[in-house]
């Protein structure tokens, strides 16, 4: 139970900024042809336009039995090019990124890991009555506070919310759970939101029409609403979205009872979910779906470093794509023939032959100047830094030679060192420095084999 009450006032903001907040979609025209810049994408147009084909193709649902490959070296947009696809397939589209090292747990099985990822990457979109506020955003204050195990990072504590319709403004106030949701789906002045105020879930409707954002060009690729009548808290058909996992785990924890107090009588924690668990949720999804009152989305579960994944986590995913119920899986690799994890098999991208072979693969090459110019131009303008044109020529200059992370990551250095200077533009002298200060992986192989000797060798 989420306690929402009315205020009357707020005050300061909060500000997210995330590696892949600016990207909006592929970027692609009416004919799938992609355009050098756009939808917060950048270069990489014939890997863009493979996707846009596999995006039509999964829309039209002709994708079934096959993954997705994104295979090319470090830095070059395999994750963004990921994301966009999730984009372009909708808002309600679940979106689940992990690593393939995540799998080797001591205290799960690696098929449970699995599992629970590829449930988490199919939404449920449920219709249902419920009681709401919904408005336009006209403020968001966030407020902060020390994480209770690591006090040099701070986490989301309460949030207060000025929301607006057609006939009324009202500030209403929540506790972290909302303020969480808030961050996560990037909600600011102008969009639209629903939250329930039983149980707090929020939902992104769009950007209001009537916003200053909503009148500008640059939002075109996100959906626009027009601002709610009537009052803020009302009753009306409420939509949101859980997923299979999120079901999962209530009816887990229903089957449970007794809470925590139960492992102080003799009850035994479970790190796993019961089949029996999963078989009862999708029996009752598919009764929510025949009945109307809810659409199956199934998403992306994108694993980065795939390489990673053994023999058994490999072949238990090419059954997995055989299952009537399964999301987009997306693999990204940066290596070329190696061994599967494993075994003494040299293998192309260190995966089975005969994943491969049931497998579309998208090549991502590396960005020239021109290109990291501008995806610069785009995380400057994403992290507010104020940059002059020699100094953003200085960093494409320094990404060219070591990488493009390298370069994102001076960046925001740089911009805090202008801010140290007081200076409102960050300059050359900002940028030479902060390189000074820093090394990139070249500098730090260097560096570590010159004082070999000196360090400590396992």
């Amino acid at each position: 139970m989420s306690l929402i009450k009315e205020v009357k006032e707020t005050s300061r903001g909060f500000e997210r900024i995330g590696a892949h907040t600016h990207i909006k979609g592929l970027g692609l025209d009416e004919n799938l042809k992609a355009i050098f810049k756009k939808d917060g994408m950048v270069g990489q147009l014939k890997a863009r336009e493979a996707a846009g084909i596999i995006v039509n193709m999964i829309k039209e649902g002709k994708l079934s039995g096959k993954t997705i490959i994104l295979a090319g070296p470090p830095g070059t947009g395999k994750t963004a090019i990921a994301i966009a696809i999730s984009k372009e397939l909708g808002v309600n589209v679940p979106f689940i990124q992990m690593s393939g090292s995540e799998i080797y747990s001591s205290e799960r099985k690696k098929t449970e890991i699995l599992i629970e990822a590829l449930r988490k990457s199919i939404g449920v979109e449920i219709h249902e009555m419920r009681k709401i506020y919904e408005g336009e955003v006209v403020s968001v204050d966030i407020e902060t506070r020390p994480h209770p195990y690591n006090p040099y990072q701070k986490v989301p504590h309460s949030v207060k919310i000025k929301l607006k319709t057609l006939e009324e403004e009202k500030t209403i106030e929540a506790g972290s759970s909302i303020a969480e949701q808030i961050i996560q789906q990037g909600i600011v002045e102008g969009d639209v939101i629903q939250i329930d105020a039983e149980t707090g879930r929020v939902v992104k409707a769009g950007v209001s029409l009537d916003s200053e954002r909503g009148k500008k060009l640059d939002v075109d690729t996100e959906v626009k609403v027009p601002r709610p009548a009537g009052e803020i808290l009302k009753e009306k058909e409420f939509v949101y979205t859980m997923t299979l996992n999120d079901l999962d785990n209530i009816v887990a924890k229903q089957r449970a009872g007794g809470g925590i107090l139960s492992l102080f009588f003799g009850g035994v924690e479970k790190k796993e979910i019961d089949p029996e668990i999963r078989l009862q949720v999708d029996k009752q999804v598919k009764e929510w779906v025949d009945s109307g009152k809810a659409f199956i989305h199934p998403g992306v579960l994108f694993i980065d470093d795939s390489h990673l994944l053994d023999l058994e986590a490999f072949s238990f995913l090419s059954r997995s794509m055989e299952s009537e119920l399964v999301p987009i899986i997306i693999l990204a690799t940066n290596r070329g023939v190696t061994k599967i994890r494993g075994t003494d098999v040299a293998s192309p991208l260190g995966f089975p032959l005969d994943l491969i072979d049931r497998s579309v693969i998208i090549g991502t090459k590396e960005y020239n100047p021109e290109e990291i110019k501008e995806i610069l131009k785009i995380r400057a303008e994403e992290e507010k830094v104020k940059i002059e044109e020699d100094a953003l020529n200085k960093l494409v200059e320094i990404g060219a030679n070591s990488s493009l992370r390298y370069a994102v990551q001076l960046l925001s250095l740089a911009g805090q060192k202008a801010k140290i200077r007081k200076r409102e533009k960050v300059e050359v002298d900002d940028v030479e420095e902060v390189d000074k200060l820093f090394m990139d992986v070249g500098e730090a192989a260097l560096y570590l084999k010159k004082y070999e000797d000196k360090l400590l060798k396992i």
